[in-house]
């Protein structure tokens, strides 16, 4: 079901605390009354925005980027997010999986990164859908739901789908101590089916493995993106992993880069740029207030699959006392150069939590320097439903449409339409 958003006017002034370099805000919209977003896709002149906390997901009319409509929000069923998307084409996949925060089933971040999923999420008496949704959205203001493939588990956290066959998700499935890779084949969108699936060494409980993953830690897939016939795969606390996925039935492990320990954060975000044979990866701190360290965001070679080497780590952003403001600090997701949007391979968008939005230049990957940033100014209401949250931008996710155009979201702060001028 399709309705329309509740409040027009979605634009907002900008507040004079907003701090950039070499970025120009074109526009910011509530997204009609639910500032809250995570991925945002940008097809046919409209963002599709999934939510962290309003469960549903948000359509946005940006044909004109400085005056940004909300045109539609799409809800989900009680106490299930679809925080992350996928548009191609006339169709939209989303994420079905329990709000886990709205839901406060974790009041604490520390517990969500240290213990994994099947332990962790112990009160099942509140209803919530697992699985795939898809959606019709040939007319983009009126999404029209054509599907649903429910998963017996937890459902699903990412996807990456950018047309053909298969879509890859991560998702926890009965049986695994938490989310593990899988490839549906989408190809009868009406009746998408399970094609695949693969795991790290140890989340096959049902099947009688010994979890392999550090005490305190949790191995979890984030997503994987599949560039040829390599699925990179990005896993909390696992690292960087490569599989052939030729067929995806069969995936076969090429190698595993594990990162924490002795490094902080969660592995989140992989990035391959297929033409240079590299890598960038993110991580993502697990605890607010630098209470955890300073993750990173990597580059590997990869030329040999079977040996990713670590080359080097882009600058941490030191223009502001970070640590201090609250909230976390560190990478989350990367732009990711898809079909029809930009594609560069010397130029990195990354969110950064509350530094905003970072841009790298790594035409020399050895030596990779900011050259970019926006950070926005604090959020006028928090819609996170967490106690004690602090009002602290955390901005989640980034979009660059193949003009150049920055669509930023935030946990809180709603949809940032930017405009990248240049180092």
């Amino acid at each position: 079901m399709t309705t329309v958003a509740g409040q027009p006017n979605a634009q907002q002034s900008r507040p004079m605390s907003a701090r950039t370099k070499n970025i120009r805000l074109l526009s910011l919209s509530d997204q009609g009354g639910r500032p809250d977003g995570v991925q945002v896709m940008v097809h046919k002149g409209h963002a599709f925005v999934g939510h962290m906390f309003s469960n549903g997901i948000s359509v946005i009319d940006v044909r004109d980027p400085r005056k940004p409509k909300p045109t539609a929000f799409v809800p989900m069923p009680p106490n299930t997010r679809s925080h992350h998307i996928q548009v191609h084409g006339d169709l939209l996949l989303a994420v079905n999986a329990p709000n886990v925060w709205a839901m406060q089933q974790y009041s604490q971040a520390s517990t969500y990164s240290s213990q994994s999923m099947a332990d962790s999420f112990e009160d099942r008496s509140q209803t919530f859908a697992a699985g795939l949704r898809t959606y019709d959205i040939s007319n983009p203001q009126a999404p029209r739901e054509i599907s649903f493939m429910p998963i017996e588990g937890l459902g699903l956290n990412r996807i990456w789908w950018v047309g053909g066959r298969y879509a890859y998700i991560s998702v926890h499935m009965e049986g695994f101590t938490d989310h593990i890779m899988a490839a549906i084949d989408v190809s009868v969108p009406e009746r998408p089916t399970l094609a695949g699936r693969w795991w790290l060494p140890g989340m096959w409980r049902a099947g009688g493995e010994q979890e392999t993953a550090p005490k305190g830690k949790r191995y979890a897939a984030h997503h994987s993106i599949v560039a040829g016939n390599i699925a990179y795969g990005a896993w909390r606390n696992g690292g960087l992993s490569m599989h052939d996925v030729t067929d995806p039935a069969n995936a076969k492990p090429l190698s595993h880069f594990v990162l924490s320990p002795p490094f902080s954060g969660a592995t989140h975000s992989p990035l391959p740029l297929p033409d240079r044979n590299l890598v960038v990866v993110a991580d993502e701190p697990t605890a607010p207030g630098c209470a955890d360290g300073s993750p990173h965001i990597w580059i590997f070679d990869v030329s040999v699959p079977e040996r990713p080497i670590p080359i080097s780590t882009l600058p941490i952003p030191e223009d502001d006392d970070f640590c201090a403001k609250g909230a976390k600090f560190g990478p989350h997701n990367l732009h990711e150069n898809r079909p029809g949007s930009l594609a560069k391979s010397d130029l990195i968008f990354a969110t950064y939590h509350n530094a905003g939005l970072r841009v790298y230049d790594i035409a020399n990957a050895f030596q990779p320097k900011e050259i970019a940033f926006y950070v926005p100014p604090a959020p006028e209401r928090i819609m996170d439903p967490r106690p004690n949250t602090p009002k602290v931008v955390q901005s989640c996710d980034v979009f660059v449409d193949a003009e150049g155009l920055i669509f930023m979201t935030d946990a809180n702060a709603g949809l940032h339409v930017l405009q990248y001028e240049g180092a």
